[in-house]
């Protein structure tokens, strides 16, 4: 880490992306057992993306967008938002919060395999290591009893990999794709259409809405967190590491931020943390400490909350 007057900024951006994200598996089980997931999860971009607009409007930032980087925006919007956290977020419904964070920490796995299937990347000895650890923690993790006796949980583990494999094909894919040049304004641009579709999907399903000011104060307030810390501070805190510090250094979010679900789950949800989980969790993160050892971070960790 590089120091000077920025290290307290530093400091601070880590804690978001350690602490902020961590937490962010707790408040949207907070909020989905009174909230609609999809209706949830929209109105949290929605709002996000403009609040964005407006901080960047006022930063005197321009919010032009071509016709191209909007499409690309939009499908971006779908694969990371829509799809990938709407399908979590639905999910919570029926998995714990500690268990969700625990299958999502394969992710680099999934983006390895992805590369290597679509991109024909070889996979370097190390990073097989990491594969064989993810795969052997991922059964540890979804095979244990207490797990499989939750009601449709195997409709929550199923669909927390789909939103996976959509993750993982949107981190290729905006890799290579046009975007706007400012990264803010490409993330609120990304919120705010990603969350219409949530909207929209919302609507198709057939869920209730209801008016914020009748949910009850810790609904609410998990919301007011969800958006400004977890859309826009956490996010925002992501981009500026990355420009800031060596890829692989933020990619330690990937080990941190499981510990962090796991702990908050326990603490305030009475989340049950068994010997199996620990031991699956200790295999899956050394799995993708391996993978991410080959300085993939950027790649691996991006657009994952």
């Amino acid at each position: 880490m590089r120091t000077g007057p920025k290290v307290p900024l530093i400091i601070a951006a880590f804690f978001s992306i350690y602490v902020i994200w961590g937490s962010t598996y707790l408040l949207n089980k907070i909020a989905v057992a009174e909230l609609p997931p999809f209706m949830l999860a929209g109105l949290r971009f929605v709002t996000a993306g403009v609040l964005i607009f407006a901080i960047a409007a006022l930063m005197g930032k321009s919010l032009r967008i071509t016709k191209k980087q909007l499409g690309n925006t939009i499908l971006a919007g779908f694969l990371f938002l829509s799809f990938g956290n709407g399908v979590v977020v639905w999910a919570l419904k029926y998995v714990d919060s500690n268990f969700a964070a625990l299958e999502i920490s394969a992710q680099p796995l999934i983006i390895l395999l992805m590369m290597w299937l679509l991109q024909g990347k070889k996979i370097q000895p190390m990073s097989l290591v990491g594969v064989a650890l993810g795969i052997l923690g991922m059964y540890l993790l979804i095979t244990q009893k207490t797990v499989m006796a939750q009601e449709n949980s195997i409709w929550g583990i199923a669909m927390i990999f789909a939103a996976m494999l959509a993750w993982a094909y949107g981190s290729l894919f905006v890799g290579k794709a046009d975007f706007p040049e400012n990264y803010f304004v490409n993330t609120g641009y990304q919120m705010f259409t990603g969350g219409l579709m949530l909207c929209l999907m919302s609507r198709a399903f057939g869920e209730p809405w209801s008016d914020p000011l009748a949910w009850s104060g810790q609904t609410q307030w998990a919301m007011v967190l969800l958006v400004i810390f977890g859309s826009i501070v956490a996010f925002t805190s992501f981009n500026y590491l990355l420009k800031t510090v060596s890829p692989e250094k933020v990619a330690t979010n990937t080990y941190v931020n499981p510990i962090v679900a796991m702990f908050l789950g326990w603490y305030f949800l009475d989340e049950p943390i068994s010997l199996q989980s620990i031991i699956a969790a200790v295999i899956l993160l050394t799995g993708v400490y391996f993978i991410n050892s080959k300085k993939k971070g950027a790649l691996l960790t991006r657009f994952r909350r």
